[in-house]
Parts: C-alpha cells; structure tokens; sequence
C-alpha cells in the first residue's frame, strides 16, 4: 500500500507499508492491503505504520484530519 502523510509543514511520510493503523472519530481502525474504498476523520492520537522492508512500527503523533484509502492508496492529511 502507498501512504503519503501530508501536514501543513509538508510530507511527513510518503511509501510503501504493510500496514496503518487509525486513530478514527469513531475508534482506532486498521487498514491492510486491498481494504475497501472509504473517507474517515481522524482525532488525536498516533498514526502507526510499517514500513515496507523496515521491522520496527513508525508512530506519528497528529492532532486531527483525515484519510482517503482507494486502490491501495491511503492519502492522510493532518494537523
């Protein structure tokens, strides 16, 4: 999956991952490889993520926003 992690300083992440895990209005929410289409709004909290090739899990604090996942694209843009 292609994450890019945009914040108004600019990108903060931009790669392939295994996996992302959300901290969602609604509750956390994992998102792994061929997972539906959908738009969420994101709290505070951690956006963690693997990187693809990398074995540690990444965390990126974040204050709000939000996420468009399709065809294994997941656009984030957060404050």
């Amino acid at each position: 999956m292609e994450l890019e992690i945009i914040s108004p300083d600019g990108i903060l992440f931009k790669g392939e991952t295994n996996y992302v895990s959300f901290p969602g209005t609604a509750g956390s929410f994992d998102v792994l490889p061929h997972h539906a289409p959908m738009i969420a709004a994101l709290e505070a909290g951690a956006i963690r993520y693997q990187a693809n090739g990398k074995e540690e899990q990444q965390e990126i604090k974040i204050q709000s926003g939000f996420v468009e996942i399709k065809d294994d694209i997941l656009s984030v843009c957060i404050e």
